[in-house]
């Protein structure tokens, strides 16, 4: 009996503990959606964001052949708490990554009222990268979320948004070579 209602109350705290989680991630989801319809966005601002997250820093937080060193050679209490620091610290990459996103899926959608085929082709491409993007991002930080207020339990591998981060950079940076036709764009939507 007594068995029974341990294992109803764990059952109790982890359906609410992943009921809270999924709450917070639709409060950020709709605070981000909110605020990115009043932000303006600036070609080189967001490559130089793109260019300034340190996306090698990331695969090594999110590294399971790292945390599996750090689960051997560390304490459980010392592994739980280095896990959910890192698990934290990889959570604001994803967040990053995220904003960074938002800001290319506007310079897609500017880029995609040219006149000039190719950069409406280049607008299209980077506007798909920036939707799989923002999509790998919330994957990831509910991920990375669950992690942080459970550092305990085993790390399935993470999906690949180190990837999908370089894919799109590489469309922003290949938009970005085009002549000025692109930043023109970008700037009278913004102004």
């Amino acid at each position: 009996m007594e068995y029974g209602v341990a294992t109803l109350t764990q059952g109790l705290i982890s359906a609410w503990i992943l009921a809270s989680v999924a709450f917070f991630a639709v409060a950020i989801l709709v605070y981000v959606a909110i605020r990115s319809r009043t932000r303006r966005v600036d070609l080189e601002r967001t490559i130089q964001a793109f260019r300034s997250l340190d996306i090698e820093a990331f695969r090594n937080l999110v590294d399971s052949a790292e945390e599996a060193f750090l689960r051997n050679h560390l304490s459980p209490r010392k592994f739980r708490e280095i896990k959910r620091q890192r698990a934290w610290a990889a959570l604001l990459y994803a967040w990053e990554a995220g904003r960074a996103a938002t800001a290319l899926a506007k310079i897609g959608q500017a880029a995609q009222r040219s006149l000039n085929p190719e950069i409406v082709a280049s607008g299209v491409q980077v506007t798909e990268n920036a939707f799989r993007l923002r999509l790998q991002t919330v994957r990831v930080s509910l991920r990375l979320l669950i992690q942080v207020l459970s550092p305990g339990l085993s790390s399935r591998s993470l999906p690949s948004l180190a990837d999908q981060y370089e894919q799109a950079a590489e469309t922003l940076f290949r938009l970005s070579r085009f002549p000025s036709g692109v930043r023109r764009l970008v700037r009278s939507k913004s102004a």
